[in-house]
């Protein structure tokens, strides 16, 4: 159930009770050489006993790494628990005395136990360092590509502005230069047009003597014809006028080149100027601090408030019937708070890679804000637990149990019908991490199932009975994937975490320590660690 505002404090963490029969002390300390945790009263009398008191008894929170059991190849009945130091090698004791007598040697489980802080150190630093500082270097190229973009953008537009104007002068020049030969073509046209004139006038001329040689030649009267004595005179054929060939214009080319052009027009050049490195944030010299194996997780908590947790958690074991072996406690450490307005409690969260909030309350509403608390969306989906997830690739989709069907919000905010699941009432949903598949818990009268759809939506696998043929899930509320892809969902009817493989073969099913088990949320931390909710409780298990 969700918390209440009268359910404070707000988490109440499971604690370890002494490992002694019949003792219901709080565990405090923890045996490395049994492997038992202990209340303070159990560890005085376990180290007064001759057979135990030479055990090494450390406080809880810093107990030693299980050593995993390894039988040496020379001498098969002793198991391999020391180092030399000089060889590089692990042996056994027997070894240790034949071969190695004379070499450094030194406890294996106490090298195995600094070689596993070492890698929860590395796995913490990777996860809050390295990948953290490598994001924000790729959002800072992604910030320099837009940048990068816009200038090249402006250059390309000043390019274009100085090319138009450039053209514009060219265009001014040629005009000039036409409407120049258009008025040399306009004088010389006149000049020949009067020259022309001048030979027709001159053509008629010709003529009006000829016919006047044609009356003379024609006439029959040559007594008082005036121009009988001075007819040589009167047909004197005047010269033929001269005129004078125009002299058409001549065009010389310009003398021009590409690079000529290029000189006259603006350059573009990149600036002798130095790269600046990308500033990386100084990783943090102080060493980290433990418990038996740190991870970093953050966790979801349910309230109208939401929470974000930083979880220093250890692990648990597991018998083959899902009975807890080994169960151990962790610290919780408040990073930060959310406030999700609208909302009446917070009942699912996902979160997405731009720093979107989805957040699902008790009365069917889906809201998503920003990490400043503004709401940005608010649909009524009526649906219940954990029914929405993001996909790899930004998409937002949600279980419609009514409709039976999952839809999906792009990042454009549209809203589609995504896959549709027949009679079957989708019910939660989570996004695979690891092969970007969709795993649904699915609900039909008295049956459910987990199936698998890849991201296109197409069903790949069915998960509903184990080997022999016993229903594996009652009612799953809530279902995640491990690292090492197991899907384990947190079923409210079988009262258990049910944990299978990738391939749907079952594990192991964990019912809680207490007679009243209701797990809710639940999720995964970076070294394979499952955390579920119970509403007032959390657990930390071992897939």
């Amino acid at each position: 159930m969700p918390l209440s505002e009268t359910d404070l404090p707000l988490i109440v963490l499971h604690y370890l009770m002494c490992g002694t029969e019949d003792c219901k002390q709080k565990c405090q300390f923890y045996c490395s050489s049994c492997h038992r945790p202990m209340c303070e009263q159990c560890r005085d009398e376990h180290q007064k006993s001759p057979d135990t008191k030479n055990h090494e008894m450390v406080p809880f929170r810093q107990p030693k790494r299980h050593l995993p059991v390894e039988k040496c190849k020379e001498h098969p009945t002793k198991e391999i628990d020391i180092i030399c130091e000089d060889c590089h090698i692990p042996v056994c004791s027997k070894c240790a005395m034949q071969d190695h007598r004379k070499h450094a040697l030194n406890d294996l489980q106490t090298k195995h136990s600094e070689n596993f802080t070492l890698c929860l150190d590395n796995i913490n630093k990777i996860h809050q360092y390295f990948i953290s500082n490598s994001q924000n270097m790729q959002k800072d190229i992604k910030e320099n590509v837009k940048q990068i973009k816009e200038i090249i953008d402006s250059v390309r537009r000043s390019l274009m502005t100085e090319a138009e104007s450039m053209k514009r002068l060219v265009d001014t020049v040629t005009s000039d230069n036409i409407e120049q030969v258009n008025e040399m073509e306009e004088s010389l046209m006149e000049e020949l047009q009067i020259e022309d004139k001048t030979y027709q006038d001159y053509i008629s001329y010709l003529e009006d003597l000829v016919k006047e040689c044609h009356v003379y030649m024609s006439s029959t009267k040559l007594y008082n014809n005036p121009i009988f004595f001075s007819l040589s005179n009167h047909l004197k054929i005047q010269p033929i006028p001269e005129t004078v060939k125009p002299v058409p214009p001549v065009f010389t080319a310009g003398q021009y080149s590409k690079k000529g052009v290029a000189k006259l027009l603006g350059r573009v050049t990149v600036p002798d100027t130095k790269p600046r490195i990308r500033k990386i944030k100084p990783i943090e010299t102080a060493p980290t601090q433990y418990n038996l194996y740190n991870c970093s997780l953050y966790l979801t908590v349910l309230f109208c408030i939401l929470y974000i947790l930083f979880i220093s958690g250890v692990d648990a074991s597991f018998d083959n019937s899902g009975k807890q072996t080994l169960p151990l406690s962790f610290p919780v450490t408040k990073v930060s708070e959310y406030t999700v307005p609208g909302v009446n409690s917070v009942w699912h969260i996902s979160l997405s890679k731009a720093g979107r909030i989805w957040v699902s309350d008790d009365r069917g509403y889906l809201i998503q804000t920003d990490l400043q608390g503004n709401q940005l969306q608010k649909i009524h989906s009526r649906g219940e637990y954990g029914y929405h997830t993001l996909t790899q690739d930004g998409d937002f989709i949600y279980t419609d149990r009514k409709n039976k069907v999952i839809k999906r919000i792009a990042r454009d905010n549209t809203i589609t019908e995504f896959i549709k699941t027949g009679d079957w009432e989708p019910i939660c949903i989570y996004c695979s991490r690891i092969k970007v598949d969709i795993l649904v818990g699915m609900r039909k009268d008295y049956e459910a199932k987990v199936t698998r759809y890849s991201k296109t939506g197409k069903e790949i696998q069915t998960i509903q009975r184990d080997n022999k043929g016993k229903e594996l899930y009652g009612d799953p509320h809530y279902i995640t994937e491990n690292i090492n892809g197991d899907i384990c969902t947190s079923d409210y009817n079988k009262q258990a975490v049910v944990v299978v493989d990738k391939s749907g073969q079952y594990r192991l099913s964990y019912k809680g320590q207490g007679t009243d088990f209701r797990p809710y949320g639940i999720c995964t931390d970076i070294v394979g660690h499952i955390i579920v909710c119970d509403g007032i409780s959390v657990y930390s298990l071992l897939p």
